[in-house]
């Protein structure tokens, strides 16, 4: 009796463990990765001169002081001075009041992109600095963005 419960047991271990393993249900859109070119080695070496590079023609954007509640934004203006296609994998924030966009399209050597960042303002107040945290396939694979605005009240001068 005590193997039939065992067999039992590892027969729906077993059916539980292959069924995780398949994938097949991930409809989520992937970028090819015919379109990544990692020029590392595998010792570590790379050459530089083959990979893509944001030039930014700013990397931190003040809006000076704004009315509690308004909403702003700004597009951080970059080009890809690399050479080969720039591809921005995620863009994140340091907080859900700051809402980015960005192409998803790879961005070929020496054409320019736009990395836009809407900020609501609502429920804030006084001097506010917020991240936005860009990946890329560049070396660093990270760029640190930074908008910054002074949060005045409703009824206070601009």
């Amino acid at each position: 009796m005590k193997f039939r419960g065992l067999s039992l047991i590892l027969f729906v271990l077993a059916v539980i463990f292959t069924s995780s393993c398949n994938s097949s249900g991930n409809k989520e859109e992937k970028i090819s990765t015919d379109l990544v070119k990692n020029p590392n080695t595998a010792d570590g070496q790379s050459n530089p001169g083959s990979l893509p590079v944001f030039k930014f023609e700013e990397i931190e954007h003040d809006f000076g002081k704004i009315i509690q509640g308004e909403s702003v934004s700004y597009e951080f203006q970059f080009t890809n001075t690399g050479k080969t296609d720039l591809i921005i994998v995620d863009v994140s924030t340091s907080c859900g009041c700051t809402v980015p966009s960005y192409s998803k399209a790879p961005i070929r050597p020496g054409d320019k992109g736009v990395i836009k960042v809407s900020f609501n303002s609502a429920g804030k107040h006084g001097f506010q600095s917020k991240n936005i945290l860009v990946v890329a396939n560049t070396q660093p694979n990270t760029t640190l963005l930074r908008i910054k605005a002074e949060i005045a009240g409703p009824n206070s001068d601009k």
